[in-house]
């Protein structure tokens, strides 16, 4: 018995379908999610968001967010998300180059902070495309 799992941003829906394991990154820690899970509402940290259905494993990269669970639904609203497969190494590489450069200048903790977050989402990318990369080639 699966549990229907909806992701949407706010310019569209990325992923609609009956799933068997949601894990997912949380403020407070990964979480997994199965069929008639507990009800609970939480904050999605970035991070590598990971589905399961029918043995095949589908990692997305996910900037935050939130995710509603239900005991028969999980509705996952992201700030942005991006399947593995979606994730082009070189445009990856260089937003890490630039993130890099806007920390290395930054003069205020805002503009410091605003290039840490900008780091952390590219660093996630590169992982959960690297996990693709690692996928193929076994």
């Amino acid at each position: 018995m699966p549990v229907h799992l909806e992701i949407v941003t706010a310019e569209r829906q990325i992923y609609s379908d009956e799933v068997d394991l949601i894990s997912a990154p949380t403020r407070d820690g990964r979480v997994g999610i199965l069929p008639r899970h507990a009800p609970l509402l939480t904050i999605l940290q970035p991070g590598e968001l990971t589905i399961v259905k029918d043995g095949t494993r589908t990692p997305f990269a996910v900037s935050g967010g939130f995710m509603e669970v239900l005991p028969d639904r999980v509705t996952i609203l992201a700030d942005t998300v991006e399947r593995a497969d979606d994730i082009d190494a070189t445009r990856v590489e260089a937003a890490i180059k630039r993130a890099e450069e806007l920390r290395q200048s930054a003069q205020t903790d805002q503009e410091m902070a605003l290039a840490e977050a900008k780091l952390r989402k590219e660093m996630v990318r590169l992982q959960v495309m690297r996990m693709r990369e690692i996928g193929r080639r076994q």
